[in-house]
């Protein structure tokens, strides 16, 4: 009895050793949690990031010539002119007034001595006619008249210039400041030198950029580029490439680019710091995938794509990107789903546990 009792425990331990060990078996079966994103198309850049200061592409700084007592123009509500408004090509920005100005121009005297100078020549050119002066009496009348006219022609152009008129349409940048940087008032002295106003056109900007060797290759004249400012976030502004120097600067050892911004709605200002991102090359409608579902193994760029429950590592040739997606030019089609987080113990065959995409 006791040898059967040993028996039938021995059978009872081994039974339950066995299904112990199968339990164990089913726990260690482990899948990996991963997620996974579809294999979609769409526009990829290879593009070239660089900062760079705004500018406007011309600027005109309008100064005194003749010493007087400045005036500010005025708008078409009768406002003094400010910083910020913008003027039309033609219009006055400012005057120089007072006696200085009068006695400089000698407008009225010199107006006075062309009229008595073309009476002498019309009737010294009757008499002329007649016979009864010479030649020579008449050309030296003719001289007088010649030197009347210049003189009063160079008073109307002094007195033209005591009007500061901006030849170009455009946004006031500077206008009567001091050297400390306060506004002057009207009928303030100023003097010959004195820079009164600054007149810069604003719809176009230009950001001037430096490029290395490698990039410069990469960028012509006619290029897209876009624009960011982070006073604008999510905004982008359109520019063009317009300029390429024609050699390196010895400086810096690097080529400028000059890039035109449309800046119609003159959000953007000069002297601003932006971004410029030009547009090397671009393409559209061509399989794109996450920049994190690529890796590397053994050297080789390779992507693991999700068949049923387990992975499927597929070799992969790159094309263009960013830091946020890449093109596949072989490896992939549209429509297939690529692990892009959880790959990094990932082999070919592993089992997997999709927990997001």
């Amino acid at each position: 009895m006791n040898k059967i009792a040993i028996v039938v425990v021995a059978l009872v331990l081994s039974l339950a050793g066995g299904c112990s060990s199968t339990e164990q078996r089913a726990e260690v079966e482990f899948r990996v949690p991963v997620s996974v994103e579809d294999v979609t198309t769409g526009r990829v850049e290879d593009r070239i990031v660089a900062t760079g200061t705004l500018r406007a592409p011309e600027v005109v700084t309008l100064t005194v010539e003749t010493q007087g007592l400045l005036r500010f123009g005025r708008n078409a509500a009768g406002r003094r002119l400010a910083e910020g408004d913008t003027v039309a090509a033609g219009q006055t920005i400012a005057e120089v007034l007072g006696e200085d100005v009068r006695l400089a121009a000698r407008t009225e005297a010199t107006e006075r001595r062309y009229r008595t100078a073309v009476r002498d020549h019309e009737s010294t050119a009757a008499l002329y006619e007649e016979g009864l002066i010479t030649e020579l009496d008449f050309r030296a009348v003719e001289d007088r008249l010649a030197e009347a006219r210049l003189e009063w022609e160079r008073s109307m152009l002094t007195e033209q210039r005591t009007r500061l008129i901006t030849p170009i349409a455009g946004v006031i940048q500077r206008l009567g400041r001091d050297e400390a940087g306060a506004h002057l008032a009207d009928g303030q002295l100023v003097v010959p030198g004195y820079a009164v106003a600054q007149v810069a056109p604003i719809e176009q900007l230009i950001a001037d950029i430096d490029l290395i060797g490698a990039d410069f290759a990469r960028v012509a004249v006619g290029q897209q580029a876009r624009v960011r400012h982070h006073a604008w976030e999510g905004r982008t502004f359109d520019a063009e490439v317009i300029r390429l120097a024609p050699a390196l600067d010895p400086v810096t050892r690097s080529f400028r680019a000059e890039v035109e911004i449309d800046n119609r709605d003159h959000a953007l200002r000069p002297g601003m710091f932006v971004e410029v991102t030009l547009i090397a090359e671009q393409r559209d409608d061509v399989p794109i995938v996450p920049r994190e579902a690529v890796t590397q193994r053994g050297g080789t760029r390779v992507v693991f794509v999700l068949r049923g429950q387990e992975v499927v590592r597929r070799n992969v040739v790159l094309g263009l990107g960013d830091d946020d997606v890449v093109e596949i030019r072989q490896g992939l089609e549209p429509g297939e789903r690529v692990v892009v987080k959880g790959l990094e113990t990932l082999t070919d065959g592993t089992r997997v546990r999709v927990s997001g995409s």
